[in-house]
């Protein structure tokens, strides 16, 4: 997440695979503070399986005020946040309390890997329409697996007493005292269950992974209107939240990677390449 302050810094929040990161920036994208903290990690399963704590207090709470401090900066100043996160991590919450109902699966975990061996040749229509290969990688197998461990989240889940979401979606969950649903195209289009013709949640695609429609939060475009905080400790009311993007895609700009043929590879908890490409795909129900 980065936050923006009025005319002289900004700051910037990234939730990360082991950590999350608070940044301070000025005007001119000068980092002038940071916090971070790590995040408990979680191997339920011997073979490659990976889960992290999702707490269900502000994920904000101690980080962003540090940052804050270290940059001598006053909350009641910031102008703006944004968000960039993790990536395929998926959450599951109850609407009311905000309260997580399990571990949040992270990329990282294999466990629906026979899930997937079993639906190989399902894999050519799939990529067709996402982009992606059928992989424990993305979000909708993590789902599938999780509403299939336990009936009960599955019928609260379809009553619409559950929410899920990318980690972006936690946050802003949190961040608007719950007023906020949404996720970015980003992030989106790492679940599994974007259509990327429309920009938007493929019903076919819910029902082949039973994921109940109710659940997803709403896709916007990386740079929109998020809503704004509301009922934390630690910021005012009122801040707007302008911005999300996958952590990926973020790096991909941040290096100003603009043009046809620019790439950028990060190196953190994996390896990761991206560029940019000469063709765009034309959406007939939504600008890309």
């Amino acid at each position: 997440m980065w936050i923006n302050c009025h005319a002289v810094v900004s700051s910037g929040h990234r939730s990360g695979t082991t950590s999350t990161r608070a940044v301070i920036y000025d005007s001119v994208g000068k980092a002038c503070g940071s916090a971070s903290r790590e995040l408990t990690q979680h191997y339920p399963q011997p073979v490659g399986s990976n889960t992290t704590r999702t707490k269900s207090g502000p994920p904000s709470a101690r980080w962003t005020p540090r940052a804050l401090a270290a940059a001598g900066v006053a909350a009641n100043q910031l102008a703006a946040i944004g968000i960039t996160n993790q990536r395929e991590t998926v959450v599951l919450w109850e609407r009311d309390t905000g309260r997580p109902v399990a571990l949040a699966i992270v990329w990282q975990d294999r466990r629906t890997s026979d899930f997937c061996r079993e639906h190989q040749a399902d894999q050519p229509w799939l990529q067709q329409r996402t982009g992606l290969v059928l992989d424990p990688y993305f979000s909708a197998t993590k789902l599938h697996w999780l509403l299939r461990q336990n009936d009960g989240l599955r019928s609260r889940a379809e009553a619409g007493q559950l929410a899920c979401g990318t980690i972006d979606t936690f946050l802003l969950w949190r961040l608007t005292g719950s007023r906020v649903h949404a996720t970015d195209r980003t992030n989106a289009s790492r679940t599994l269950l974007l259509n990327l013709t429309t920009a938007a949640w493929d019903e076919e695609l819910c029902r082949y992974f039973e994921v109940p429609p109710v659940l997803l939060p709403e896709v916007r475009p990386s740079a929109a209107d998020y809503g704004v905080t509301h009922g934390l400790d630690f910021l005012p009311d009122g801040v707007p939240i302008r911005g999300v993007a996958g952590d990926q895609q973020a790096a991909l700009f941040g290096q100003c990677a603009f043009a046809p043929g620019e790439a950028k590879c990060t190196y953190g908890t994996g390896a990761f390449f991206l560029h940019t490409s000469a063709q765009r795909r034309r959406c007939r129900a939504i600008a890309c």
